[in-house]
Order: structure tokens, then C-alpha cells, then sequence
């Protein structure tokens, strides 16, 4: 598949753009949904869909790490769902990379509208469907943590993993509510690992898009930047965040996003 890549970004789109990706590793390490501030942005800076949703892979991935070491000490005692959860997200990643990587252009312009929308959606229904889960853990008589995950567990992290690797919008909300499903409980640990099961589905989605020569590098490496430092604050200050304000501009920028990239 040839694609034409957009020219070089300005110095001034390049701090826009490091600037998104600095926001975006806060919301990502907190909650999820920053795919929503830095996609939005590089296709208004003149990348094509497929490159911007490419480059926002590869630009926010540093952040995943960097927000897991930030939680690090809420996983102690889950190494078995770290490495457990390691390969579908591996798998699935890359099964979602290369589904992207045999989509066109065009379809992919028609799809990613209703992607966009979908994965605002997700967050906007993010805390009362995460209110829901713990009512579900409550009632069965959950509240403390499987050993380990379970193949059908493993399943749903495939599926996820594949999502992420395709798109990745909304991916971290997806993974909080299965998460809750699974029977965990702590919003802390559910963070941990959300972020280590979306560093191991964009590692190899970034590597896959990295090869396929879709990436706008001088993007990419700009937003790295910005996306390492928003991924520790938000994981060291996630309780002192103004988090209304924060989760409202998100769904904002995702509502007027998605109407945007369908009147195009």
C-alpha cells in the first residue's frame, strides 16, 4: 500500500502537536481517551488518516511506560497478571496494526468519524459504566482480586489488544471496564495494568507502522516528548487533577472532532 505523507509541520505545529500529546498522556494515564486530542489534531495539521492515526501510536507509546512506572507500586502482587495479560495485548496489537495497514485511505477517512464518536461515547459513559462493574463485583461477592486471569480472560485482552492496534481511541476505557468485569476492584492497579496492556498492544502496533513507513517522524518524535512527561504527571497527580474540567474538554474535543471529519 503506497502512501503520500504530508509535508513538514511547522515549528509551530510541532509544539501544538507536543503540546496535544503532552494533555493526552495525562488523560491516558488517568482514565484514557487522549488518542482523542492528538488524532483530531495532526488530521487538522494536514496529516491523512491513516498516517496521523499511526504517528499518535508511536508519539504516545513512551507515555504507557512512563504512567505504568508512575503506578508502580499499585502492582505489587499482580506479576502474574502483568505477564498473563502480556501476550493477547502483544498478539492482539499486532493483529489490529496490520488489519489498519490493509485498509485504505478512503475507507479507513469513512470509518474513523464513527471511531471517533464511538470512543467519545466510551468516555462519556465511562464512570456510570465503571459505577455499574462495582455494583456487579458487590453482587456477586467480589472484592478481592483473582490469582490470576483465566483463558477467557486472555480472550477478551485479545480483542481489546486488536482494538488497540487498529484505532486505539478509548482502548484504555474499554480495558478499565473489562478489568472491573474480571473482578478487580482497585482503581489504582486497574490503572497499572491498563497502561502495561496498552504499552505491550502499541509497542508492537508502533513497531508494525514504524516498518510500514506511514509514520511522520519529526511529528512522532515531538509528541514523544510531550507524551512522557503528561504520562508521570498524570500517574504521580492523578488524585489532585481537576478531573471534571479535564474529562469535559475531552468529550468536547471528541463530539466536535467526530462532526468535523464526517463534514469533511
Amino acid at each position: 500500500m503506497t502512501l503520500a505523507l504530508a509535508a513538514p509541520l511547522p515549528v509551530g505545529r510541532l509544539l501544538v502537536a507536543a503540546l496535544a500529546a503532552l494533555l493526552a498522556g495525562v488523560i491516558n494515564s488517568v482514565a484514557g481517551g487522549g488518542t482523542l486530542l492528538t488524532f483530531p489534531s495532526l488530521i487538522a495539521a494536514g496529516l491523512s488518516p491513516l498516517a496521523a492515526n499511526a504517528t499518535s501510536t508511536v508519539a504516545l507509546l513512551p507515555a504507557s511506560l512512563s504512567a505504568m512506572h508512575g503506578y508502580r507500586g499499585e502492582l505489587t502482587g499482580a506479576r502474574r497478571w502483568a505477564v498473563g495479560l502480556a501476550l493477547p495485548s502483544l498478539v492482539g496489537g499486532g493483529a489490529g496494526a496490520l488489519l489498519l495497514l490493509h485498509t485504505s485511505n478512503a475507507t479507513f477517512e469513512r470509518v474513523v468519524p464513527w471511531l471517533v464518536l464511538g470512543a467519545t461515547a466510551l468516555f462519556l459513559i465511562q464512570r456510570p459504566l465503571l459505577r455499574r462493574v462495582r455494583r456487579h463485583d458487590e453482587g456477586v461477592g467480589a472484592g478481592i482480586e483473582p490469582p490470576a486471569p483465566s483463558p477467557a480472560m486472555l480472550a477478551e485482552q485479545f480483542l481489546v489488544g486488536i482494538y488497540g492496534g487498529y484505532f486505539g481511541a478509548g482502548v484504555g476505557i474499554i480495558t478499565l471496564a473489562v478489568l472491573g468485569f474480571m473482578g478487580f476492584s482497585n482503581i489504582h492497579r486497574m490503572n497499572g495494568l491498563k497502561n502495561w496492556g496498552g504499552f505491550c498492544m502499541n509497542l508492537v502496533a508502533a513497531a508494525t507502522f514504524a516498518v510500514s513507513g506511514i509514520v511522520d517522524w519529526p511529528v512522532a518524535l515531538s509528541m514523544a516528548v510531550g507524551s512522557i512527561a503528561g504520562g508521570y504527571l498524570g500517574a504521580r497527580g492523578a488524585q489532585r487533577l481537576p478531573q471534571g474540567l479535564v474529562r469535559g474538554v475531552v468529550a468536547t474535543i471528541g463530539l466536535g472532532s467526530g462532526i468535523w471529519l464526517l463534514l469533511r
